[in-house]
């Protein structure tokens, strides 16, 4: 019987050794110690070291072999047998991961179209309930899918802007609806919004970047506005489909005017490329600003755009204090933050390539540009102008979804 100071010694080698060794050495050094200690040293090493015993014995008729010792230094020896070991379970069960995905969609946090599909439901619960829909899955299997999904755990986050419109979840599930309709016939689906006003100079930026140690970058103590330099408003067009956008770089007021003349440079400058037959354009968009669902100049505008691009563009916003779930939101603004991070906006050059460089590794390319033209503010729209809108509204919370028909 092999003594416990034995077992310690043995013990202590392997957390020595472990972490240099791949799962073939591993066992050939577990069977070698097996072998010097004789009878009961396959179970000595086995309470050592953790390893199974038959792990152990797998090593031990592998040193045994004597073809083993005559493999020549080039030939490669396989850490496996062909063919051994579990196959994955996203190989054997071709569902699990798409289950796993209608769970999360499901359980989303806000929204059922959230972007970031933030879980409420633990990795426990999510196994338990997979594994009543048939799916031989483990707690440990799906924490490492919602990694590979990239999933994180986060902390509740302040979005709400107001109170729940009664309608809100009926909206949502009314644009995901439409999105998903546009998408099967091929016709572009975009999120609009415009990102924060940036003022421009060296002025503090939220984040970190590397930089010497004791050398950073030196900026105004103060936010003022330079006079001279003045500001950035950045509008932007996401296509949800091929994972493109588009951001036009304002210098002078955030107006219904603006909003549309970006979506009009996306169109020339990307979409008809991606789309050259498509008849219809989808755009979600929030309920306030710019793009506002009670603005006449808003829907002047589309209807403009609509004569001359052709298309017939629907819109679906966002019910209020729920516009942080728009996309574009999560799946380009946030990137283009993280991008610019630490880094002072010194000069619209700088912004304009900062957005322009601005990926992700799941293949977001953004495309930017600045827009010069002057933008003023307070344009009153009459009765009669708006009367020659062609517009076309759901019956379900026309205020919020409707269609701007080509009049030529």
């Amino acid at each position: 019987m092999v003594d416990a100071d034995t077992i310690l010694q043995i013990n202590t080698k392997y957390k020595a050794l472990a972490p240099i060794m791949n799962e073939k050495v591993r066992r050939h050094w577990a069977a070698s110690e097996a072998l010097a200690l004789g009878w009961g040293g396959v179970s000595a090493v086995s309470q050592a070291t953790g390893l199974s015993r038959t792990t152990i014995q797998i090593g031990i008729r592998e040193l045994q072999q004597p073809a083993l010792s005559a493999l020549a230094p080039t030939t490669e020896i396989r850490l496996r047998s062909p063919g051994a070991g579990r196959k994955p379970l996203t190989e054997t069960d071709r569902r699990l991961r798409r289950a796993l995905e209608k769970l999360l969609d499901a359980s989303t946090a806000g929204s059922p179209t959230s972007p970031l599909r933030w879980t409420s439901k633990s990795c426990q619960h999510l196994a338990d309930e997979l594994q009543r829909q048939g799916h031989q899955v483990s707690e440990r299997t799906v924490n490492r899918l919602l990694h590979e999904m990239d999933y994180r755990l986060q902390v509740n986050r302040k979005t709400k802007e107001g109170a729940d419109h009664p309608d809100r979840d009926a909206q949502f599930k009314q644009i995901n609806l439409r999105v998903r309709a546009f998408q099967r016939r091929g016709q572009p689906v975009i999120s609009v919004d415009a990102k924060k006003r940036e003022l421009i100079g060296d002025f503090k930026q939220a984040g970190r970047e590397w930089h010497p140690k004791g050398e950073p970058v030196q900026v105004r103590v103060y936010d003022f506005e330079d006079k001279e330099l003045g500001h950035a408003i950045p509008y932007g067009v996401y296509d949800l489909t091929s994972n493109q956008g588009w951001v036009s770089v304002g210098i002078d007021h955030h107006t219904a005017e603006f909003a549309t003349e970006t979506i009009r440079r996306w169109w020339l400058e990307m979409g008809r490329q991606l789309y050259p037959k498509a008849t219809e354009l989808l755009l979600t968009a929030d309920g306030g600003g710019s793009n506002s669902s009670r603005s006449r100049l808003w829907k002047v505008c589309l209807q403009a755009l609509a004569d001359e691009l052709g298309l017939q563009i629907t819109v679906c916003h966002f019910p209020p204090g729920t516009s942080k779930w728009n996309k574009i939101e999560h799946r380009m603004f946030c990137h283009i933050t993280q991008n610019w991070r630490g880094e002072p906006l010194v000069s619209r050059a700088v912004i304009v390539n900062l957005i322009g460089n601005t990926t992700t590794h799941t293949g977001l390319k953004v495309r930017a540009d600045l827009d010069l033209n002057s933008y003023p503010t307070g344009i009153k729209v009459t009765d009669e102008e708006l009367s020659e809108v062609s517009i076309k509204k759901d019956k379900f919370h026309g205020e919020w979804n409707y269609t701007i028909i080509p009049r030529c």
